[in-house]
């Protein structure tokens, strides 16, 4: 059930990715100091600037929050948010978010204001809802993981935005071209729902992010909200097609192309016939991940700060 933080005076663990979206990290931690000491709130900034390990500042603003009974608050993209979530599943915090970065899937999802002051205040007045998480291995994701295409292409796009900057312009491009490029097929023994079947494809995506996958077209979104992640894998293809399909993602339309194969479960284990080690991509971060690989869905893993109301 939700409960309100109206009355609440728990102080606030603020994670600030410095290096994340395309915020001033000066503008924001000035932003959050202003509302939250107009407010009367105790809190405490712990920025992670570039080249700093993320996780192990994460980690200790979670360790410090248990010790005083207060609420962890992520500043960044999905990819911080990511972070943060990581350390702080099975703790039992409240999870708040400040969303920095340049999709901010998650936040949106869940009705959480891009502008920072707005956001600033939902902590301050807003409701506890517990949210699902997805999970591959001993990694976390919230909006989505993948293997194959996905990864190369994030891979891609981050090189661009070092040389261009970030937005969703440069984004759009860095796919556009690695769709041209040729892809390694992958041969993947999969497993769920009691049945076990073979699969060539280019990519698997998992995904966790009902706006996401709506925005996609894919009818499976609806399946989140019943504990499950919708699947994703793209039959072997020619680049028009894959030019084809990325038309149909902008539309909307992705869902039911031919070459596309959806469906959603509640745990999935997979193994590569030709590879130990494999990269995931868990909301936009890449890693090399052994397999074999264990998708699980963990419903109300996370009790998030949200809007008030019937719906978050």
């Amino acid at each position: 059930m939700p409960s309100s933080l109206a009355s609440q005076k728990a102080p606030l663990f603020i994670v600030l990715n410095a290096a994340s979206g395309i915020s001033d990290s000066a503008q924001t931690r000035q932003t959050i100091a202003s509302v939250l000491n107009r407010a009367g709130r105790a809190h405490h900034v712990f920025e992670a600037g570039a080249g700093q390990n993320l996780a192990a500042v994460a980690q200790r603003a979670v360790a410090q929050a248990r010790a005083a009974g207060g609420i962890v608050v992520a500043a960044g993209g999905d990819g911080t948010i990511n972070t943060v979530a990581q350390a702080l599943l099975g703790s039992g915090l409240t999870f708040g978010v400040l969303p920095q970065g340049t999709f901010n899937y998650f936040s949106r999802e869940h009705g959480i204001p891009a502008d920072t002051e707005a956001a600033l205040q939902l902590l301050l007045d807003g409701e506890v809802r517990p949210v699902q998480v997805g999970r591959v291995n001993d990694r976390v994701f919230l909006v989505n993981a993948s293997l194959g295409l996905y990864p190369a292409l994030l891979e891609n796009r981050e090189e661009w935005k070092r040389q261009l900057g970030r937005s969703r312009l440069v984004a759009f491009w860095a796919g556009l071209l690695t769709l041209l490029r040729e892809h390694r097929r992958l041969t993947l023994d999969i497993e769920h729902g009691g049945a076990r079947r073979t699969v060539r494809t280019v990519t698997l995506f998992v995904g966790n992010n009902r706006l996401q996958l709506e925005q996609l077209g894919v009818p499976e979104a609806s399946d989140l909200a019943r504990g499950r992640l919708a699947g994703i894998t793209l039959r072997p293809t020619g680049k028009l097609a894959m030019l084809w399909l990325l038309v149909r993602g902008a539309l909307g339309r992705l869902g039911d192309a031919d070459r596309v194969v959806n469906f959603s479960f509640r745990t999935l284990n997979l193994t590569s016939r030709r590879r130990r080690h494999i990269k995931v991509a868990t909301d936009g971060e890449v890693a090399w991940m052994n397999t074999p690989l264990h998708f699980e869905a963990l419903p109300n893993a996370l009790n998030l700060i949200v809007p008030r109301g019937p719906t978050a």
